[in-house]
């Protein structure tokens, strides 16, 4: 019997050779179940966070300038789910398949009144506004004094001028079933991060 000339020769690894391949290979199972475990916990944070801002912080995008200057066009500001309210608390409510966002002014069963230079009365009071710049009457057309319905709220918004709000029958008092809650913090622009009053 001949051997074949043309024959390879096979050759062997050495421990060595064998010891480097059995470590990369444990390394890129390593770092696959590293990724696979990193990529499930993101999507569980991802999920609780889509779950808490819908449940408790809802996020909502400022559009328009009704609020201003205390919320301007386009900042993003998170919202606390509660039913309780005060006077000057700045709330978002559902109206015709909206989210409007205003200032509650006076609570269920208070009397409310404005006067032409837009001066606004509470149960007979003048309400201190440090946060309206300009006062007028706006878009009114209800009859002063107005008794608010035990389960609403009167708002109003900041830039009296621009502001369709309860001064508007339309609007109207706010049903406290129609409020989402108030408005906890701004969180953009980063410089104006913080809480809004």
């Amino acid at each position: 019997m001949m051997a074949n000339k043309h024959a390879k020769k096979v050759s062997v690894p050495s421990l060595t050779e064998i010891q480097s391949e059995r470590k990369r290979i444990r390394r890129g199972t390593y770092y696959r179940q590293a990724l696979r475990g990193t990529v499930s916990v993101l999507l569980v944070v991802a999920a609780v966070a889509v779950l808490i801002t819908t449940l408790f912080l809802p996020i909502l995008q400022i559009s328009g300038d009704s609020m201003s200057p205390t919320l301007e066009h386009d900042e993003i500001v998170v919202l606390l789910k509660t039913k309780k309210f005060e006077r000057g608390d700045l709330i978002g409510f559902y109206y015709q398949g909206k989210i409007l966002l205003k200032r509650v002014i006076a609570l269920p069963e208070d009397e409310v009144a404005i006067d032409a230079d837009g001066n606004v009365y509470v149960n007979g009071e003048l309400l201190e506004e440090p946060y309206v710049t300009e006062k007028g009457i706006g878009d009114c057309d209800l009859e002063f004094p107005y008794k608010v319905p035990g389960t609403s709220y009167f708002v109003l918004g900041d830039r009296r001028s621009n502001s369709v709000d309860s001064r508007n029958s339309v609007v109207g008092a706010i049903s406290r079933d129609d409020i989402i809650g108030k408005v906890f913090i701004r969180v953009w622009p980063l410089p104006e991060f913080g809480f809004v009053y």
